[in-house]
């Protein structure tokens, strides 16, 4: 319960004595009374618009954009949190106006400028994703008609490499074997285009794991190095679930990355460990080497870029897409040794 508390200077009281003098006690209450409800429905309104702000507040938090609110002389109104991270981007986008794409730090941002009561809105949103994926469905679509266009040409030169086989002497053959090597390798860069432009279809069967492991030695015999590497695979002869193919192709890529990475390395001679074990319903599949370790571990599975001096960088892009599209995952587990940990799920 409030009261009324007399003071010196009359123009100061709400009302005046001479008022309250004339009031009686009753109506003095009854006036009390509504003064306390006006102040506590003075109070209820203010902690209402506390909660509508921080509410308000919030909604722009956990927008998907930076926000910045300008006053007419420059200053800042508001700005969320996103905006305060990014605010080395702000100054460059205000060099055009705030209108139009930014890039920075290998990302690109979307700014757009807008004026609302005397005051200029400023938003910015991340679109690196979006640019990435227009760009990879662009290179996409270009390397898918260039792989085309290579294709016939290789087999013209893959059937004529066939029958100059037949026909040189001994001392010329391994010479041919060689071309017959670059074309496969062109042929199997190719495939691997064309997969990854069109998109994973898994088929899963019941496999043998041993059937990955003759398949990896057959594809090494192909693959062209100059160093002594030793390749140490244990699959065992058990049973599981997965699409032979395009796992085949996964533990390919991983085996000619770690054979680059050895040819690129210190090491006079280099090994190639690949083991495979089954847990309960998951199969794991391991492959660690001795060779260069991993420069840049953003650009592992980054389709169209590499850091190796061969290769066009969608053999592991690819393998990435194979696994996500079999439920499983690929992580780099760099202890005492390079390893490559593939998980998949061993269910139809």
């Amino acid at each position: 319960m409030i009261q009324l508390e007399d003071t010196t200077d009359t123009d100061e009281k709400v009302i005046g004595q001479d008022v309250l003098e004339k009031i009686n006690s009753q109506d003095k209450q009854e006036l009390l009374g509504l003064l306390n409800e006006f102040i506590l429905q003075t109070y209820k309104i203010e902690k209402e618009f506390k909660d509508y702000k921080a509410l308000y507040e919030w909604v722009i938090e956990i927008l998907p954009q930076a926000i910045w609110v300008i006053n007419n002389g420059g200053s800042f109104f508001y700005k969320n949190t996103l905006a305060n991270q990014i605010e080395i981007i702000f100054q460059e986008a205000k060099k055009q106006d705030f209108s139009g794409e930014v890039d920075y730090d290998e990302k690109t941002y979307l700014f757009q400028s807008n004026s609302i009561q005397n005051k200029q809105i400023v938003t910015a949103m991340d679109i690196t994703l979006q640019k990435r994926q227009e760009r990879l469905a662009s290179m996409g679509r270009v390397s898918a008609h260039l792989a085309h266009e290579i294709r016939n040409p290789v087999g013209s030169i893959s059937l004529l490499a066939s029958t100059l086989l037949k026909r040189v002497d001994n001392a010329s053959k391994p010479i041919v074997f060689e071309i017959q090597k670059a074309l496969w390798r062109v042929e199997r860069i190719i495939s691997a285009t064309l997969l990854f432009s069109k998109g994973v279809s898994i088929q899963k069967s019941a496999c043998n794991l041993n059937d990955l492991k003759d398949d990896l030695e057959e594809a090494i015999e192909q693959y062209t190095y100059t160093k002594q590497i030793d390749f140490l695979f244990d699959f065992g002869m058990q049973e599981a679930f997965f699409d032979l193919n395009l796992m085949g192709i996964v533990l390919q890529n991983f085996v000619y990355n770690a054979i680059d990475a050895i040819e690129e390395g210190e090491e006079s001679r280099g090994w190639v460990k690949v083991d495979v074990n089954i847990y309960k319903e998951q199969i794991v599949f391991r492959i660690a080497d001795n060779g260069k370790a991993v420069e840049n571990k953003n650009l592992l599975f980054e389709p169209f870029k590499t850091t190796k001096l061969k290769g066009n960088g969608l053999g592991l892009s690819l393998s990435l897409q194979i696994v996500e599209a079999h439920g499983g995952s690929i992580e780099l587990l760099e202890d005492r040794e390079k390893v490559f940990e593939i998980k998949i799920p061993n269910s139809i």
